[in-house]
């Protein structure tokens, strides 16, 4: 710790914030932590606290300066040092969509079109062929996301490990979906894109008023993805009419997409996404020490059981239906007596 505090106080001395003060921020499920500073002169700034082997700041520099670069609100990089994993960044404030609409609920609607904009601004100005660097969701990181379920997930409700069998069904059903996922165009996934990570900047125009954080793990992906996670929060629910309105939106935007193929990868990217959020929750519990994050088991269950309702998806729900049946999903879990594969 000693040793960090020092390589934390010679990287502000070197970028000149040597004497400002220092604010913890809120942090995250990663090993990352945030600090505001003001400088003596009222000057702000956020550095990000990356350790390594941890964590790996190049990354979120890459994909900032995409952003950044196609007219869209992510924090400008001030300065870093790589190898510490230290990062100064612009501070574009604490108006985080969760914090706006509960001080005012009337923004809901808007602040969530706002995103959608953002969203079709960065799908219409980036080109995936320019990035072939970014890291892709391709089928076999998919499985191996979906596979965390089976590690964490089935021994925390059943007690032990996944047999071999029920693994290799649940690779196959979950592979003969993906397909679905592929039938649309690929852009730049942010992949954590929901009303945490997102802030309102009213003093910018358009969609550079929705501004970005977290999108250090964004990879190239099917277009549904962040539309899909925005609206699948498993930590708000966002009205069904009001989800529906933001995905008509989207589809307006862009009329030479395929609906049914859209919402077809909606659903199986939906399902992807969240049965990995299932396992990812249950290790946090287990192996972080994070118990807090299995509060949101039932609401992730109910949105993969909705997604599961989509014909792409038959086979996996079978597996679902005979393996973890519905009064199953809904046990509780003891994040201490847990027998995991990891």
């Amino acid at each position: 710790m000693a040793e960090r505090s020092q390589a934390i106080a010679g990287f502000m001395e070197a970028s000149g914030w040597g004497a400002a003060r220092r604010a913890n921020l809120a942090g995250d499920a990663s090993f990352r932590r945030y600090e505001r500073l003001t400088a003596p002169d009222g000057r702000v700034a956020v550095l990000m606290d990356a350790p390594p082997p941890h964590e790996d700041v190049r990354p979120f520099r890459r994909v900032a300066g995409i952003l950044t670069g196609l007219g869209l609100s992510a924090p400008r990089v001030m300065a870093a040092d790589d190898e510490a994993g230290l990062l100064l960044l612009e501070d574009l404030g604490d108006d985080t969509y969760n914090r706006v609409i509960a001080a005012r609920p009337e923004l809901e609607a808007p602040l969530y079109d706002l995103a959608t904009d953002a969203l079709i601004m960065l799908h219409r100005r980036f080109r995936p062929a320019l990035h072939q660097q970014v890291a892709r969701l391709d089928d076999a990181r998919a499985l191996a996301e979906g596979e965390r379920l089976l590690d964490w997930t089935w021994p925390a409700l059943k007690g032990g490990p996944a047999p071999a069998g029920a693994r290799a069904e649940f690779r196959e059903s979950l592979a003969a979906a993906l397909p679905a996922m592929r039938a649309v165009p690929e852009t730049l996934v942010l992949f954590d894109y929901h009303q945490d990570n997102l802030l309102w900047l009213p003093g910018r125009d358009g969609a550079a008023a929705c501004g970005l954080l977290d999108f250090q793990d964004a990879v190239l992906g099917p277009v549904p993805f962040d539309l899909m996670s925005l609206i699948q929060d498993v930590r708000r629910v966002v009205p069904p009419a009001l989800g529906e309105r933001l995905i008509r939106r989207y589809l307006d935007a862009f009329p030479r997409l395929d609906e049914a193929e859209f919402r077809a990868a909606y659903a199986v990217a939906g399902a992807q996404r969240n049965i990995r959020i299932l396992g990812t929750f249950v290790r946090l519990a287990h192996r972080d020490g994070k118990p807090t994050y299995l509060g949101w088991m039932d609401r992730t269950w109910a949105i993969v059981e909705e997604n599961l309702a989509h014909p792409a998806l038959d086979d996996l729900r079978r597996w679902f239906d005979h393996y973890l049946p519905a009064d199953l999903r809904r046990r509780a879990i003891d994040p201490v007596r847990l027998v995991t594969t990891e």
